[in-house]
């Protein structure tokens, strides 16, 4: 059987690209590897979806660092607002969060995918599980389906790879769309993990390994720019290898070349308190622990784990009285935690990266449909593409609306495009 639209990849991209076409009227099949469709989607925010932001196409924009002009086309005609009224629509009710982050009422990612594979399926779109994709079909210059892992041919009139980037490979995006991507002949710009938990220098993290700090000031700071580049506040996770956690991830994604010792997180450990009243603070405490050991008198003000790594950064020996710390040595400790500094190694590998960076350059797409400059009848939506964005949902508006203008693009192409009513 010949298809209309053949997508590649049954993610959120994906998921809604076969949906739309075959919504429009196209034959449509989507063809996923896994058995199941929508699992990175499932594990999307922690589990609960964040499946927009609710903001405008401009701030959709400027939260993709690279590339980000290149969707303004894509966003603007399915822009977050319509990406909220579509779920809603299908039975999925929403809340706004702290940031404008849109999840589902249920807290439960599943409900978004369940949604969406029942309007899909409900469209007439067809559905091949378990089946992988080993190259295109390409036949005089352009797209006319797809050979499957075992040899069989799926043709069809035009072709969307949707399969994801190269992170969280055990959900599937295992970099087979840059594969198929560069049998095309298109350039796949250099791969690198974005939002992703970063390994610090030195042992302090390790030391502290299993400690969250919910609510943390952070700041990272460029030192070959010689400025901060980011600053953002929340909670974060000390780990054996150094710093995880949703501000950590949302610093990696601005770290756009990342060497040894380039980048320091800078926490603010009170970040409620101004210096004058940490340093109230600080003299209230030592007044009450008079008689002890520095080194055992800040159980009330951090937590556990820190202690013994604030005290050796101090530079206060651990053994000085409380009644024998200088004004000079309570303001050195007050700056210290306002300003607690890790310098960073480097990023976590790829695949535990929640998106990756770098795909299929932009420059070989048509930036309204996202239909290759270099194949007819051949499309690129979602992570595959060179567009990744900061965390929110924005990622996720991103994939939904580059499908939806794949979609839209195949079936206005179409032999047989039936105008939607």
């Amino acid at each position: 059987m010949k298809y209309d639209f053949l997508v590649i990849g049954g993610g959120a991209a994906g998921m809604m690209a076969a949906g739309r076409a075959a919504e429009l009227g196209l034959s449509a099949c989507l063809v996923e590897k896994g058995a199941r469709l929508g699992r990175k989607l499932r594990i999307t925010g922690k589990g609960r979806c964040n499946v927009t932001n609710s903001c405008s196409v401009q701030e959709v924009v400027a939260a993709v660092p690279s590339n980000g002009r290149f969707l303004y086309g894509a966003v603007s005609a399915f822009p977050p607002q319509e990406v909220m009224a579509f779920f809603q629509g299908l039975g999925v009710p929403l809340k706004t969060e702290r940031g404008n982050r849109v999840f589902p009422v249920s807290d439960h990612a599943s409900d978004v995918v369940e949604a969406l594979e029942s309007w899909l399926r409900g469209n007439g779109c067809q559905v091949r599980a378990g089946a992988a994709v080993s190259s295109l079909l390409l036949r005089e210059g352009r797209a006319a389906g797809a050979v499957l892992e075992g040899g069989e041919t799926l043709e069809a009139d035009a072709v969307l790879v949707a399969c994801g980037g190269a992170s969280y490979p055990a959900t599937g995006s295992s970099g087979d769309g840059f594969r198929l991507a560069a049998q095309a002949g298109h350039t796949v710009t250099p791969l690198r993990p974005s939002l992703v938990p970063l390994v610090a220098q030195g042992d302090d993290c390790r030391e502290m390994m299993g400690l969250s700090l919910r609510n943390t000031g952070l700041s990272l700071w460029d030192a070959e720019k010689k400025k901060e580049i980011y600053r953002d506040f929340g909670e974060l996770l000390f780990t054996h290898f150094g710093l995880s956690g949703p501000v950590i991830l949302s610093a990696s994604s601005h770290m756009r070349r990342m060497e040894p010792g380039r980048y320091q997180v800078r926490l603010d450990l009170k970040p409620a308190l101004r210096p004058e009243q940490l340093d109230a603070r600080l003299q209230r405490d030592f007044a009450e622990n008079r008689n002890r050991d520095f080194a055992n008198s800040l159980g009330a003000l951090l937590p556990r784990k820190l202690i013994p790594v604030a005290v050796r950064r101090s530079g206060i020996p651990p053994e000085t009285k409380c009644n024998a710390i200088t004004r000079e040595m309570r303001w050195q400790l007050g700056a210290l935690l306002k300003q607690f500094t890790f310098s960073i190694q480097g990023f976590r590998p790829l695949e535990e990266a929640i998106v990756t960076s770098g795909g299929v350059s932009v420059r070989e797409l048509n930036p309204k449909t996202m239909e290759s400059k270099l194949v007819p009848g051949l499309y690129f939506a979602g992570e595959v593409v060179d567009v990744d964005a900061y965390t929110g949902g924005f990622n996720l508006q991103i994939a939904f609306s580059t499908g939806r203008a794949a979609a839209q693009a195949a079936a206005a192409g179409a032999p047989n495009h039936i105008e939607e009513g």
